[in-house]
Protein backbone atom coordinates (compact mmCIF):
# COMPACT_ATOMS: atom_id res chain seq x y z
CA UNK A 1 0.00 0.00 0.00
CA UNK A 2 1.47 3.33 -1.25
CA UNK A 3 0.38 6.11 1.43
CA UNK A 4 0.89 9.75 1.85
CA UNK A 5 0.05 11.54 5.18
CA UNK A 6 -0.14 15.71 5.29
CA UNK A 7 -1.41 17.06 8.55
CA UNK A 8 -0.86 19.50 11.92
CA UNK A 9 1.09 18.87 14.34
CA UNK A 10 -0.08 16.06 17.42
CA UNK A 11 -0.67 17.45 20.83
CA UNK A 12 2.00 14.40 22.15
CA UNK A 13 6.12 14.38 20.88
CA UNK A 14 6.51 11.20 20.38
CA UNK A 15 4.40 7.57 19.81
CA UNK A 16 5.25 4.00 20.35
CA UNK A 17 4.69 1.78 17.31
CA UNK A 18 3.16 -1.40 17.88
CA UNK A 19 4.77 -4.24 15.97
CA UNK A 20 2.45 -6.30 13.02
CA UNK A 21 4.94 -8.50 11.78
CA UNK A 22 5.33 -6.17 7.92
CA UNK A 23 7.62 -3.33 6.95
CA UNK A 24 7.42 0.37 6.14
CA UNK A 25 9.62 2.73 4.00
CA UNK A 26 8.65 6.24 5.20
CA UNK A 27 10.19 9.16 3.35
CA UNK A 28 9.77 11.94 5.72
CA UNK A 29 9.49 15.21 2.96
CA UNK A 30 9.11 17.91 5.72
CA UNK A 31 13.36 17.17 6.70
CA UNK A 32 15.73 14.69 5.60
CA UNK A 33 15.58 13.10 8.82
CA UNK A 34 14.29 10.51 11.01
CA UNK A 35 14.28 10.03 14.77
CA UNK A 36 14.38 6.96 16.48
CA UNK A 37 14.33 7.01 20.41
CA UNK A 38 15.61 4.81 23.26
CA UNK A 39 13.08 2.91 24.14
CA UNK A 40 13.77 3.64 28.01
CA UNK A 41 15.30 7.17 27.56
CA UNK A 42 13.45 9.26 25.36
CA UNK A 43 16.79 11.67 25.61
CA UNK A 44 18.13 9.58 23.02
CA UNK A 45 17.90 9.04 19.67
CA UNK A 46 19.35 7.91 16.40
CA UNK A 47 19.21 9.96 13.60
CA UNK A 48 18.70 8.73 9.82
CA UNK A 49 18.52 10.14 7.04
CA UNK A 50 14.77 11.33 5.53
CA UNK A 51 14.16 7.98 3.55
CA UNK A 52 13.93 4.98 5.85
CA UNK A 53 13.52 1.73 5.70
CA UNK A 54 11.41 -0.14 8.52
CA UNK A 55 12.38 -3.54 8.97
CA UNK A 56 10.04 -6.25 10.73
CA UNK A 57 9.82 -6.20 14.96
CA UNK A 58 8.43 -8.27 17.37
CA UNK A 59 7.89 -5.59 19.78
CA UNK A 60 7.55 -1.62 19.64
CA UNK A 61 10.13 1.20 19.03
CA UNK A 62 9.67 4.83 19.58
CA UNK A 63 9.38 7.78 17.13
CA UNK A 64 9.19 11.63 17.17
CA UNK A 65 5.46 12.34 16.26
CA UNK A 66 6.75 16.06 14.64
CA UNK A 67 8.05 14.06 11.48
CA UNK A 68 4.58 12.68 10.65
CA UNK A 69 3.37 15.94 9.49
CA UNK A 70 4.52 16.04 5.99
CA UNK A 71 5.44 12.18 4.81
CA UNK A 72 4.46 9.62 2.45
CA UNK A 73 5.89 5.72 2.25
CA UNK A 74 4.88 2.56 1.28
CA UNK A 75 3.56 -0.25 3.51
CA UNK A 76 4.44 -4.03 2.92
CA UNK A 77 2.30 -6.61 3.75
CA UNK A 78 4.43 -9.22 5.21
CA UNK A 79 7.17 -10.78 3.24
CA UNK A 80 6.05 -8.11 0.27
CA UNK A 81 9.60 -6.00 1.08
CA UNK A 82 11.73 -8.91 0.17
CA UNK A 83 11.51 -9.21 -3.81
CA UNK A 84 12.70 -4.92 -3.17
CA UNK A 85 15.80 -6.27 -1.12
CA UNK A 86 19.07 -7.16 -2.03
CA UNK A 87 19.61 -8.55 1.48
CA UNK A 88 17.23 -11.17 3.47
CA UNK A 89 14.96 -9.42 5.34
CA UNK A 90 15.76 -11.00 8.41
CA UNK A 91 18.85 -8.85 8.46
CA UNK A 92 16.49 -6.37 9.23
CA UNK A 93 14.83 -7.67 12.03
CA UNK A 94 14.21 -4.83 14.87
CA UNK A 95 16.58 -2.36 12.88
CA UNK A 96 16.02 0.87 11.14
CA UNK A 97 18.02 1.55 8.32
CA UNK A 98 18.30 4.57 6.05
CA UNK A 99 17.41 3.41 2.42
CA UNK A 100 20.29 4.27 0.59
CA UNK A 101 22.26 1.46 3.01
CA UNK A 102 20.32 -0.40 0.76
CA UNK A 103 19.64 1.14 -2.58
CA UNK A 104 23.17 3.06 -2.47
CA UNK A 105 22.74 6.97 -3.91
CA UNK A 106 19.58 6.59 -5.73
CA UNK A 107 17.38 7.09 -2.47
CA UNK A 108 18.52 10.55 -1.74
CA UNK A 109 17.76 11.00 -5.60
CA UNK A 110 14.05 9.60 -4.90
CA UNK A 111 13.21 12.05 -1.51
CA UNK A 112 14.34 15.07 -4.05
CA UNK A 113 12.03 13.83 -7.18
CA UNK A 114 9.17 13.34 -4.76
CA UNK A 115 9.67 17.09 -3.30
CA UNK A 116 10.12 18.35 -6.48
CA UNK A 117 6.61 16.53 -7.74
CA UNK A 118 3.79 19.61 -7.16
CA UNK A 119 0.88 16.78 -7.72
CA UNK A 120 0.13 14.23 -5.39
CA UNK A 121 -0.70 11.76 -8.32
CA UNK A 122 2.86 12.46 -9.61
CA UNK A 123 4.43 11.77 -6.57
CA UNK A 124 2.42 7.82 -6.33
CA UNK A 125 3.52 7.29 -9.76
CA UNK A 126 7.62 8.22 -8.75
CA UNK A 127 7.19 6.23 -5.87
CA UNK A 128 5.52 3.59 -7.58
CA UNK A 129 8.43 3.34 -10.75
CA UNK A 130 11.03 3.71 -7.98
CA UNK A 131 9.80 0.29 -6.54
CA UNK A 132 9.43 -0.94 -9.93
CA UNK A 133 13.09 -0.04 -10.96
CA UNK A 134 14.47 -1.80 -7.64
CA UNK A 135 13.24 -5.28 -8.44
CA UNK A 136 15.61 -7.95 -7.19
CA UNK A 137 13.39 -11.02 -7.21
CA UNK A 138 10.17 -12.43 -8.25
CA UNK A 139 7.40 -10.57 -6.76
CA UNK A 140 5.84 -13.94 -5.45
CA UNK A 141 6.42 -15.68 -2.11
CA UNK A 142 7.59 -18.84 -2.13
CA UNK A 143 4.82 -21.31 -2.38
CA UNK A 144 5.15 -22.45 1.36
CA UNK A 145 6.15 -18.90 3.04
CA UNK A 146 2.67 -17.76 0.68
CA UNK A 147 0.78 -20.78 2.47
CA UNK A 148 2.14 -20.64 6.11
CA UNK A 149 1.06 -16.78 5.84
CA UNK A 150 -2.21 -17.63 4.64
CA UNK A 151 -2.66 -19.95 8.06
CA UNK A 152 -0.85 -17.77 10.41
CA UNK A 153 -3.23 -15.06 9.63
CA UNK A 154 -6.54 -16.76 10.50
CA UNK A 155 -8.15 -16.51 13.54
CA UNK A 156 -6.62 -18.35 17.12
CA UNK A 157 -7.61 -21.61 16.25
CA UNK A 158 -5.11 -22.03 13.39
CA UNK A 159 -2.87 -24.92 13.05
CA UNK A 160 0.62 -24.73 15.41
CA UNK A 161 4.11 -23.98 13.22
CA UNK A 162 4.30 -27.83 13.56
CA UNK A 163 1.08 -28.92 11.45
CA UNK A 164 1.54 -26.05 8.53
CA UNK A 165 6.00 -27.37 8.13
CA UNK A 166 3.88 -30.86 7.75
CA UNK A 167 1.52 -29.32 5.11
CA UNK A 168 4.15 -27.50 3.41
CA UNK A 169 6.39 -30.59 3.06
CA UNK A 170 9.62 -29.06 3.76
CA UNK A 171 12.02 -29.83 6.35
CA UNK A 172 11.46 -27.57 9.57
CA UNK A 173 14.83 -26.56 9.04
CA UNK A 174 14.72 -25.30 5.75
CA UNK A 175 11.05 -23.73 6.20
CA UNK A 176 12.09 -22.16 8.92
CA UNK A 177 14.83 -20.48 6.88
CA UNK A 178 12.65 -19.73 3.85
CA UNK A 179 10.22 -18.05 5.82
CA UNK A 180 12.91 -16.00 7.66
CA UNK A 181 14.73 -14.95 4.69
CA UNK A 182 11.23 -13.47 3.34
CA UNK A 183 9.02 -12.57 6.76
CA UNK A 184 11.83 -10.92 8.72
CA UNK A 185 10.81 -13.49 11.95
CA UNK A 186 10.55 -16.63 12.30
CA UNK A 187 7.34 -18.49 12.02
CA UNK A 188 6.63 -18.95 15.79
CA UNK A 189 7.83 -15.36 16.43
CA UNK A 190 5.59 -13.78 13.47
CA UNK A 191 2.59 -16.04 15.12
CA UNK A 192 3.46 -14.56 18.78
CA UNK A 193 3.19 -10.84 17.05
CA UNK A 194 -0.24 -11.54 14.97
CA UNK A 195 -1.74 -13.18 18.31
CA UNK A 196 -1.03 -9.96 19.44
CA UNK A 197 -2.40 -7.83 17.32
CA UNK A 198 -5.73 -9.96 17.43
CA UNK A 199 -6.10 -8.62 20.47
CA UNK A 200 -5.48 -4.81 20.13
CA UNK A 201 -7.68 -4.70 17.19
CA UNK A 202 -10.50 -5.93 19.44
CA UNK A 203 -9.29 -3.40 22.31
CA UNK A 204 -12.46 -0.49 21.87
CA UNK A 205 -11.41 2.94 21.44
CA UNK A 206 -10.98 4.35 24.60
CA UNK A 207 -12.13 8.14 23.30
CA UNK A 208 -15.05 6.82 22.43
CA UNK A 209 -16.41 5.52 25.91
CA UNK A 210 -15.22 1.82 25.05
CA UNK A 211 -16.84 -0.67 26.82
CA UNK A 212 -15.11 -2.45 29.64
CA UNK A 213 -12.83 -5.06 28.86
CA UNK A 214 -12.99 -8.90 29.71
CA UNK A 215 -9.59 -9.46 29.31
CA UNK A 216 -9.71 -12.89 30.59
CA UNK A 217 -11.96 -14.11 28.04
CA UNK A 218 -9.89 -11.43 25.28
CA UNK A 219 -6.67 -13.86 26.04
CA UNK A 220 -8.67 -16.78 25.46
CA UNK A 221 -10.36 -16.01 22.22
CA UNK A 222 -6.79 -14.80 20.83
CA UNK A 223 -5.15 -18.22 21.39
CA UNK A 224 -3.73 -17.53 24.87
CA UNK A 225 -3.08 -20.13 27.48
CA UNK A 226 -3.83 -17.96 30.17
CA UNK A 227 -4.45 -14.18 31.43
CA UNK A 228 -0.84 -14.57 33.04
CA UNK A 229 0.58 -15.76 29.83
CA UNK A 230 -1.81 -13.05 27.35
CA UNK A 231 -0.74 -9.88 30.40
CA UNK A 232 3.21 -11.24 29.83
CA UNK A 233 3.60 -11.53 26.43
CA UNK A 234 1.47 -8.06 26.15
CA UNK A 235 3.81 -6.54 28.41
CA UNK A 236 7.01 -8.03 26.19
CA UNK A 237 5.29 -6.84 22.94
CA UNK A 238 4.33 -3.38 23.66
CA UNK A 239 5.73 -2.12 26.77
CA UNK A 240 2.69 -1.50 28.46
CA UNK A 241 -0.26 -3.68 30.38
CA UNK A 242 -3.35 -3.98 28.61
CA UNK A 243 -5.34 -1.76 30.57
CA UNK A 244 -2.78 0.85 30.41
CA UNK A 245 -3.08 0.12 26.51
CA UNK A 246 -6.93 0.37 26.86
CA UNK A 247 -6.78 3.98 28.02
CA UNK A 248 -4.69 5.07 25.59
CA UNK A 249 -6.25 3.14 22.22
CA UNK A 250 -6.45 5.46 19.35
CA UNK A 251 -8.12 5.08 16.14
CA UNK A 252 -5.08 4.37 14.92
CA UNK A 253 -4.67 0.91 16.84
CA UNK A 254 -0.62 0.52 16.18
CA UNK A 255 0.45 4.40 17.48
CA UNK A 256 0.20 5.18 21.21
CA UNK A 257 0.70 8.55 22.28
CA UNK A 258 3.25 9.05 24.47
CA UNK A 259 2.72 11.71 27.05
CA UNK A 260 5.36 13.04 29.09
Amino acid sequence: MLWYWDGPALPHYRERLLPDGSMELVINLSEDEVRVYDRLDHRKFEKLRGATLVGPHSDFFVIDTAEQQNVMGVHFKPGGAFPFLPLPADELHGLHISLENVWGRWAGELRERLLEATALPDRFRILEAALLARIWRPLARHRAVAFALGQFHGGPKTRTVGDVTEQTGLSSRRFIELFRQQVGLTPKLFCRVRRFQRVVQRVPVAQEGGRRVDWSELALACGYFDQAHFIHDFRAISGLSPTAYAELRTGHTNHVPING
